[in-house]
């Protein structure tokens, strides 16, 4: 069956490419997961306050990082070209614009962390979070620097340099949590906020060590020889803002209303909280592996983009879709028989585990729609066709997830069970938007290439 999709090389090319950001987007969760684990062995009102502030300032973190997805497949493009000029003054301006936009966050969020007071969260919850806030918002430039350098290797087509940096800065993260949090290797003892803390020299270190890296390493170290000469310029601006933005308000609009959920999960008190926290942890963590298919989706398709070459496109998007669809597959039968023991990795309270495990079979179902979709939208990314995708993804969070969620919840008393079977819904309508929004380019456009004779 999958020969009628695609060819085998496709499929190890994929495989090949995709390892290295499989690993790279994994360590990105990683952080966050170690930081709700060591929390858990304080106590459940630190660890709510945790999950509280990490995922309001995901809320905007995830708006940076899909800025910096568009730098991908316009350096993909250039490198196609030869062109090195443009591959550093993309480097240069997407530098310049993701810095400019996450200081803008930062201070979005550094003047709002009193607002955690009035969300209708547990008081003792929004007390212990506030200061966590507080600290962890400061490393919103470093993730900035991070990713504006991750998107310009991958759009190079090297994805282990990102790899590298992930691995140390999470190693580092998990002995500085261990160090701060209980007050080892001669460190004072923290506490909760020991977590925030690690996070933040962990996120530092990736993001300058990155910067490093690239002027440095001999496989990207060639913009040297053009970088002071490039100027920062509208032209790239412009192309990196029209497909930044909508990939930023893409992630935005899905974040948001699982950030949302929890809010509305914080109503019905920190043991919900809890359950959220840790189902979503342990779903973002499955998550990430088919982002990071979606990553190397967008990379062979800007390169077949830049050759107009659709029959390969369409190979190296089966390809993409497979993989996905396997691996998710699979994360999905491990969560629905595993369910009852993967929440006690993150706590030992009964009521906290027995809910989690709930969410987690709503979890289980949803896995291969939320494979798709963010393959999906990598795929579309590099084709440069974001603008229909972004306008699914609204109404799929926003239309139709959240007044399902409050619907379950509230009027109908299932609590955070319902919220979670609203984000069903949404993932398995936006999955299929963006499936039609696919075939109908793919099909136009192998349809042109027929009329013109060319191969499909």
């Amino acid at each position: 069956m999958f020969k009628k999709l695609t060819d085998r090389s496709h499929i190890i090319n994929t495989i090949a490419l995709a390892w290295p950001l499989v690993l790279t987007q994994v360590g990105q969760i990683i952080t966050g997961m170690v930081d709700n684990i060591f929390l858990g062995t304080i106590g459940p009102t630190e660890q709510a306050a945790g999950i509280l502030s990490n995922n309001l300032y995901v809320l905007l973190l995830v708006f940076i990082i899909g800025i910096s997805y568009a730098t991908t497949p316009l350096v993909t493009s250039a490198n196609q070209q030869g062109d090195l000029a443009k591959k550093a003054s993309l480097f240069k301006n997407a530098m310049f614009l993701n810095v400019a936009v996450a200081t803008v966050c930062f201070l979005i969020l550094f003047f709002s962390s009193g607002l955690l007071k009035y969300m209708k969260q547990p008081e003792e919850v929004a007390q212990l979070a506030i200061p966590f806030f507080n600290v962890i918002i400061f490393s919103m430039i470093p993730v900035s620097l991070y990713f504006t350098c991750k998107q310009y290797c991958e759009g190079l087509g090297n994805t282990r340099m990102a790899l590298l940096i992930g691995l140390v800065g999470n190693l580092i993260n998990i002995i500085l949590n261990y160090a701060f949090i209980y007050g080892k290797l001669g460190f004072s003892e923290m506490g909760y906020m020991g977590a925030a803390w690690a996070s933040f020299w962990a996120r530092l270190f990736m993001g300058l060590s990155f910067l490093f890296l690239v002027f440095k390493s001999p496989f990207t170290s060639e913009i040297n020889k053009v970088y002071k000469a490039v100027k920062i310029n509208w032209e790239d601006l412009k192309s990196l803002w029209k497909i930044g933005v909508n990939s930023a308000l893409q992630f935005t609009f899905e974040v948001a209303a699982f950030v949302i959920a929890g809010l509305m999960a914080g109503s019905f008190g920190k043991e919900q909280i809890d359950a959220h926290g840790i189902a979503l942890s342990l779903a973002a963590f499955t998550y990430m592996f088919g982002s990071g298919i979606a990553s190397s989706a967008t990379i062979k398709v800007g390169v077949y983009k830049a050759q107009n070459n659709w029959s390969e496109i369409r190979k190296s998007a089966n390809a993409a879709i497979i993989l996905v669809m396997l691996i998710m597959g699979a994360a999905g039968i491990v969560f629905a028989v595993l369910n009852n023991y993967l929440p006690l990795a993150f706590s030992q309270e009964k009521q906290i585990v027995e809910l989690a495990a709930e969410l987690l079979i709503i979890a289980a179902m949803f896995q291969l729609f939320d494979g798709l979709q963010v393959t999906l939208l990598g795929v579309l990314r590099g084709l440069e066709d974001v603008r229909i995708s972004t306008v699914v993804t609204l109404v799929g969070y926003w239309i139709i997830a959240l007044p399902l969620a409050y619907f379950l919840a509230f009027t109908c008393k299932m609590e955070t069970f319902g919220i979670w079977i609203g984000l069903l819904a949404s993932l398995i309508f936006v999955a299929l938007g963006l499936y039609w929004r696919f075939k109908y380019l793919l099909n136009k456009n192998l349809a042109g290439n027929l009329a013109r004779g060319n191969s499909v």
